[in-house]
């Protein structure tokens, strides 16, 4: 089963709500498993995991195979592989530290074709991935359909949220919460639940609703995940497949007593 074209942009922007697995670990198959379980949607990290091109691609494809739409997180700075991320097949990229109006611009830039952006031509595994042929279906819906979520993570990116969130070209703001709680907490402390952390994420909440973007963050498990829907959040991560695979071997290991 194949994901139907821009499946991840039309839900969100139609206003439901999506969760997401996070995998960090490299390995598409893995990747394709949690897809198969029933997310729609599945994010590469490569900021932080332990992904190269080769996987990246790899993982996108499989991810599609399995009915869901793959989500990457590109490193630190590195504009270049939102493109390539786009191209490989990927239906959204999240950038990490969008922290002014200028770096959101330029990450809009490399991710949306003219005259919104200023994004190459070269989206050939894409559009296998979609079943197209042709060129200009793609270059049509594609910056309705490919979605951009800027990283709010630092309190310079917070004082900015307003006129991050109203940039041309950014469809979403994402929360980082971990590095978000680290930066307020001047590098003492990772505690997500934090009241100056919780006023922030509902700070980045409100921006996003604001103008008109999509609100999206991280969370650690389902029971956070299912506390910030309710707050507005509508793409919200959940976990990651180290968590999910260290939590099922230790569940084996306590029923065996070892």
């Amino acid at each position: 089963m194949t994901q139907s074209p821009f499946s991840l942009a039309r839900r969100l922007r139609a206003g439901e709500t999506v969760f997401s697995a996070w995998c960090a670990l490299a390995s598409p198959i893995v990747a394709e498993a949690i897809a198969r379980e029933g997310f729609p949607a599945v994010v590469i990290d490569v900021q932080h995991g332990l992904w190269d091109i080769a996987a990246t691609v790899a993982a996108i494809g499989a991810i599609n195979h399995a009915g869901a739409a793959p989500v990457v997180r590109v490193p630190l700075n590195d504009f270049a592989f939102v493109s390539r991320a786009l191209d490989a097949g990927a239906e959204a990229v999240i950038a990490p530290m969008i922290n002014t109006p200028s770096d959101a611009h330029a990450f809009a830039a490399v991710a949306k074709f003219p005259p919104l952006g200023e994004r190459s031509w070269g989206p050939q595994r894409a559009m296998t991935l979609q079943g197209r042929s042709v060129s200009t279906e793609y270059l049509r819906e594609a910056n309705e359909g490919t979605l951009t979520l800027a990283m709010i993570e630092t309190p310079m990116a917070l004082a900015n949220v307003d006129d991050i969130a109203a940039t041309d070209g950014i469809d979403a703001l994402f929360i980082g919460p971990y590095d978000l709680s680290t930066a307020l907490s001047g590098g003492t402390a990772q505690d997500v639940q934090a009241p100056e952390v919780e006023r922030a994420i509902d700070r980045i909440g409100e921006a996003a609703r604001k103008a008109g973007k999509i609100p999206g963050i991280y969370c650690r498990d389902a029971e956070r995940a299912l506390a910030m829907v309710k707050r507005g959040f509508r793409f919200v991560t959940v976990g990651s497949d180290l968590s999910l695979v260290r939590e099922g071997a230790a569940a084996q290991v306590q029923a065996l007593k070892i």
